[in-house]
């Protein structure tokens, strides 16, 4: 039977690609819609793109709630940040996970050095011990690399493969205790629980070679700890940014991804993408998503 929900979802698609258009200024269609209006009205006349865009971006803001709404029930939320991730666009997130009746269990907040190439040797030691001092073998790959294994430590203490969450165990509180103590993460105040979901907000691009392998390797790690992870960045990391170099690289397949976040067509889509990943890994979504400007079904 089509339930009005189905219809909502089928109208909601429809206007988070249209949305996503928009902001990228262009689409399959775009050279068409130019020349249809440019012929039929005065060529004096401005265009409104301005206009088109706060509309969408009100309509799907109108709709995210009811279409939002119990898909994240009873789950929780890491929020991981990168330096330079946009204060306000995770705040906004945060209140996504909200609307759709999750949790976020703890923020975590990640240090310039450790993405920092040059400091691999510092990350490097650093995995080293913790390995030996919590006896975490069977927790984390033996012959993991540098950042795969901080990846998969950091997962080990923030996350889970549990849909309903795990208390904090003490290696969990080791590990962050140790990375925040390296200057490597921003100190955490007590979490009491591990999240199956981790959302990597996406921040500075450096735009080179060792920090697209520093990000790969964490996003990477982290995944072999939860049940799910998506990684989020704004319209400009698609394509050629950040966001699009890591979905060339083989490390992209454990993990979902979303451009656009700095819409609201691209907020709602993240959400979407991480419900999607408690049962279905991967995926490239958003303004310039292999798979979609959203994740149906």
């Amino acid at each position: 039977m089509i339930t009005l929900r189905h219809h909502v979802l089928t109208i909601v698609a429809v206007f988070l690609a249209l949305a996503a258009g928009i902001v990228l200024g262009g689409g399959p269609l775009s050279d068409v819609g130019t020349t249809v209006t440019a012929a039929s009205r005065d060529a004096a006349e401005p265009a409104d793109d301005g206009g088109k865009a706060d509309y969408s971006e009100r309509f799907v803001s109108t709709l995210a709630p009811p279409v939002l709404a119990g898909r994240l029930a009873d789950r929780s939320v890491a929020i991981v940040t990168v330096p330079g991730a946009d204060e306000q666009l995770v705040t906004a997130l945060t209140e996504q996970v909200g609307a759709a009746g999750g949790t976020v269990s703890a923020r975590y907040d990640l240090r310039a050095d450790l993405l920092d190439p040059d400091q691999k040797s510092l990350v490097d030691t650093l995995g080293s011990q913790l390995l030996t001092q919590l006896g975490s073998d069977d927790d984390v790959a033996a012959d993991a690399s540098t950042y795969d294994r901080i990846g998969q430590l950091l997962g080990l203490a923030i996350a889970t493969k549990e849909a309903e969450g795990q208390d904090v165990s003490g290696k969990a509180r080791a590990v962050l205790d140790a990375v925040s103590g390296a200057d490597l993460m921003d100190d955490q105040a007590d979490v009491e629980r591990r999240a199956p979901l981790v959302l990597l907000v996406l921040g500075d691009d450096a735009g080179d070679e060792g920090s697209d392998a520093v990000l790969a390797g964490l996003v990477e790690g982290l995944a072999a700890q939860a049940a799910g992870v998506v990684v989020a960045g704004v319209t400009a990391d698609g394509g050629e940014g950040q966001l699009g170099r890591l979905r060339a690289d083989p490390a992209a397949a454990a993990v979902a991804s979303v451009d656009g976040i700095d819409t609201a067509a691209g907020r709602v889509t993240a959400i979407m993408t991480l419900q999607r990943s408690l049962t279905t890994p991967g995926g490239a979504f958003g303004a310039s998503g292999a798979d979609g400007p959203v994740p149906l079904g």
